[in-house]
């Protein structure tokens, strides 16, 4: 191996360097303050910022005043999750999501139990896919709001969002989804999905970090929400602060670019997955694929190893960059709630990893990777069964 080779698309992409260009002229000539509507410079940046408005909106078959500009998924689920309940108090205080879900919904719905909201957290089968009816069966005169994401971060599993957001409806409670990692790798519109409220982030798809927004639906009838944060009014008043004009810019660029190149790098990005999957599967024992073998996203597979280590995979595998879990749960020494919520014991779980691919995979990094896994695992069933590894 010459170098170390990245699969872990899904915890973080490198800038595209178009996506650069676009945002430098932001940091030099035109760094004014979007809210400063006094004089040319201000203007200038505003302009830009609703231009990146503009063009983030039609990505997703949004409308532009449906756009709210946050720091990241983290914060626009925060945004989406609190900000719904608050403003129901009074009329509902239940929330609906599933064991699958990210930290970052997880951990607001259980801050906002913490202060006297029910939370009801559903299941998933051995695949990760939710069962629409158990949503409508867990709603109450009292649900306030359904949290479910659109792509899992770990296993690439895709939800059936759009007949979970059937019967919201048919309830009239808001559905919020997080689609962090679906949007930029497949085609996504909040129209023909049915959701109220969709969180994505810039860094998810070759944007730069810091950059984030919520969609939240202003027709028929309009979203409301209470804001996280005050002090200016920014962002209808939803989301007070200065606005990251080069973030948000270098975001829309991103997006752009991810969709005009859709079509050609899913197929290739799927071609790859399912090599690496089956370079692997097909010489190795005991491997289980984690996640639905057909509806998850192009470039994800997550494994298991039965009788290895996890932690020491990863050590015998350092030139690549794979996970084990969450990027934002790597401290946590437990195994992944994700993989337990799909029935695997905390054994399989721990030697499980996660492999992301993204643009710049070539099919020989594949075979590479392929070739160092086999023989990592290999080595290490051998180790634990007391036998001496083959030179």
């Amino acid at each position: 191996m010459s170098g170390p080779i990245y699969m872990d698309y899904n915890a973080t992409t490198p800038v595209d360097p178009r996506v650069v260009e676009v945002m430098l002229p932001c940091m030099t000539a035109h760094f004014g303050n979007a809210a400063s509507r006094t004089h040319p410079f201000g203007w200038a940046a505003a302009k830009l910022a609703e231009r990146a408005r503009e063009s983030l909106a039609a990505g997703i078959g949004a409308r532009p005043e449906e756009i709210i500009f946050t720091s990241g998924a983290t914060e626009s689920n925060n945004l989406a999750i609190k900000g719904a309940l608050w403003v129901a108090e009074g009329r509902g205080d239940h929330i609906v999501t599933c064991a699958t879900e990210h930290k970052a919904v997880l951990d607001p719905c259980q801050a906002l139990a913490r202060g006297g909201a029910s939370v009801t957290v559903l299941p998933v089968d051995p695949s990760g896919r939710l069962d629409p009816a158990r949503v409508a069966a867990a709603l109450t005169p009292r649900s306030a709001l359904v949290s479910i994401m659109l792509a899992n971060n770990e296993t690439g599993t895709l939800q059936p969002i759009a007949e979970i957001a059937a019967a919201c409806r048919e309830h009239r409670v808001l559905l919020h989804c997080d689609a962090t990692q679906a949007v930029g790798k497949m085609l996504v519109d909040v129209t023909a999905l049915g959701v109220d409220l969709l969180s994505f982030s810039a860094h998810k798809l070759y944007g730069p970090k810091g950059a984030g927004a919520l969609f939240v639906r202003r027709r028929k009838p309009p979203v409301r929400l209470v804001p996280l944060l005050d002090g200016g009014g920014h962002e209808q008043g939803l989301r007070s602060g200065t606005l990251n004009v080069p973030g948000v810019v270098g975001f829309a660029r991103a997006l752009e670019l991810c969709l005009s190149e859709l079509p050609q790098e899913g197929a290739r990005l799927t071609a790859l997955r399912d090599r690496l999957q089956g370079a692997i599967c097909s010489r190795l024992a005991a491997v289980t694929v984690n996640g639905h073998p057909g509806e998850r996203l192009p470039n994800t597979v997550n494994l298991s190893f039965a009788g290895v280590d996890g932690a020491a995979l990863l050590v015998g595998l350092a030139e690549v960059a794979v996970a084990s879990g969450s990027a934002c749960t790597s401290a946590d020494p437990r195994p992944s709630h994700v993989l337990l919520a799909l029935g695997r014991s905390k054994e399989l779980a721990n030697a499980s990893i996660r492999f992301s691919l993204g643009r710049a995979n070539t099919p020989e990094e594949v075979e590479i990777v392929a070739d160092a896994v086999v023989r990592e695992v290999t080595r290490l069933r051998q180790q634990a069964r007391g036998k001496p590894p083959r030179e």
